[in-house]
Parts: structure tokens; C-alpha cells; sequence
């Protein structure tokens, strides 16, 4: 798949906008794509009590719930339409999840990306081996 669908997927998602006077949702959208071609898309969820996530988050529990851990691209939109990296959050959840997702490929451009690997040099578990 062209990153640039996988980008329009996740802008797709985009729909940001104020559920209760504590909650916000769809601020920032992202998009997985897996070996087996499958795409997860997810939205993010801002609560006043800090009790919210990265739409990378929820687009990797939709793609656990199916059975697949394994992510060979990731993209992140903003409401204002700019590709941004995975926080450092979301990077180690994703190394968490499957060892081999040091080479999912970060789409940060329509022709950018750069591997995981190296946008999280250092990881958590390494510290604790």
C-alpha cells in the first residue's frame, strides 16, 4: 500500500470535536497497516482527568482484538492535516507488542518514513534485561 493512502485513511478518521465539557476526541487520527494488508485506524481521546490515549492506541487494541501484532507502516495525522512521529508512548507500546516492529516504517511524508528502530534507540526493556 502507497503511504499516501494510508495517509488519506487516517485523515479520514480526523473528527475532532467535544463529546462532554471534560472530553475531547479525534484531535489527532492514526493509521496501522499490517503484513496480512489490513488497516486499523484510530483517534485519539483527550479527558480533563487525564484518563485519555493516542489514537495509535486505540488503532493497536482494534488490531489485537483481530489477532495480529505485527505493524509494517504507522501514520499519524493532527487536526491541522500534519503527519506527526508516535510519542515516545506509543513507539514502546508498539516495541512492546512485537519485537519486529523495530521495522515498521514511520510514515512522516507522502515519500518520509523512517524505521521505528531509529525514532527509539533506546528501549524501555533493554534497561531492565
Amino acid at each position: 500500500m502507497h503511504n499516501s493512502h494510508l495517509i488519506e485513511q487516517a485523515k479520514a478518521a480526523l473528527n475532532c470535536r467535544q463529546i462532554t465539557e471534560e472530553c475531547v476526541v479525534g484531535e489527532v487520527s492514526a493509521a496501522l497497516l499490517t503484513p496480512d494488508d489490513n488497516v486499523y485506524v484510530g483517534v485519539s481521546i483527550s479527558a480533563a482527568c487525564g484518563v485519555g490515549f493516542c489514537p495509535e492506541h486505540s488503532a493497536i487494541a482494534h488490531m489485537i482484538t483481530q489477532g495480529e501484532t505485527q505493524v509494517t507502516k504507522v501514520v499519524a495525522v493532527a487536526s491541522d492535516g500534519k503527519l506527526i512521529p508516535p510519542c515516545s508512548r506509543c513507539r514502546e507500546l508498539l516495541y512492546q507488542i512485537d519485537r519486529r516492529n523495530l521495522k515498521t516504517q514511520v510514515i512522516l511524508g507522502s515519500e518520509r518514513t523512517l524505521l521505528l528502530e531509529v525514532l527509539l534507540p533506546e528501549r524501555w526493556q533493554e534497561h531492565w534485561s
